[in-house]
């Protein structure tokens, strides 16, 4: 990472609240491979981190482990204590309906901030339907109302927008988007979409070799224009890091 880069992503963390997650000399291994290898990592409220690289280069791994789903072999890890998941798979029970999904393990008060989180997610009046009767991007937005009623301090999404299609994806990214504005969590994002991570986050993070290569401020104002020299330059940059296109320098923002 460049000095530059360095600096732009210092500011972006200034600029950010109180730290909500904070990974020192997080060392994980398999067996004999070593997937993280001493990483350190912070993450403010209202921070939006995405995390590019490889398959197996450890991506999942550091989500799992900040959910809480993966101990550690060494480091430190602390988050904020309440933390939530939105995986690729919406992962509803079939056999509950919807506003039952969005308050799955609350207690029954909490169904009034389930209908409040439906509808911020655009599917009011979807309270009693069944999880069979959704589209796929529907579901998603379940996965992310449930989500939100817990009041995360910390989001971690696990490649959420994977399974959609091309439009319904871009629909669900702007619509994350609008959520973490209004409620500032810190965001965590595993993605291997580099347009994606250039629209979504504050910063992004390429994991090679056990640890981060990058660390990259985008720097831009939203709603984000894929076709801005800035976001242009920061695909090209980042494809760079990740072996798949010419070596270039850090872009300026």
């Amino acid at each position: 990472m460049t000095g530059e880069a360095a600096g732009e992503a210092a500011g972006a963390r200034e600029a950010a609240g109180e730290v909500a997650v904070r990974v020192e000399n997080l060392r994980k291994s398999f067996g004999a491979a070593e997937v993280l290898g001493g990483i350190d990592l912070e993450v403010r409220e209202g921070e939006f981190v995405a995390l590019l690289g490889p398959s197996g280069t450890g991506k999942t791994t550091l989500l799992r482990v900040l959910a809480g789903l993966e101990r550690p072999d060494g480091g430190t890890v602390l988050t904020a204590p309440r933390r939530t998941t939105v995986y690729q798979e919406p992962r509803l029970a079939v056999a509950r309906r919807v506003l039952a999904n969005v308050v799955l393990g609350l207690p029954r008060s909490a169904r009034a901030a389930g209908r409040r989180a439906l509808a911020e997610v655009g599917l009011a009046g979807y309270e009693r339907a069944w999880p069979a009767t959704l589209s796929g991007g529907e579901a998603q937005r379940v996965a992310l109302a449930r989500a939100l009623v817990r009041d995360p301090q910390v989001l971690l999404l696990d490649e959420p927008f994977a399974a959609l299609d091309a439009l319904t994806r871009l629909q669900a990214q702007d619509l994350v988007a609008e959520l973490c504005a209004r409620h500032r969590p810190a965001v965590v994002l595993v993605t291997h979409d580099v347009d994606e991570a250039v629209r979504l986050a504050d910063r992004v993070l390429v994991l090679r070799d056990g640890t981060f290569a990058t660390d990259l401020a985008v720097g831009l104002p939203r709603p984000r224009d894929r076709d801005d020299p800035v976001a242009v330059e920061h695909r090209r940059f980042l494809l760079s890091r990740l072996g798949v296109a010419p070596v270039s320098a850090a872009p300026a923002t």
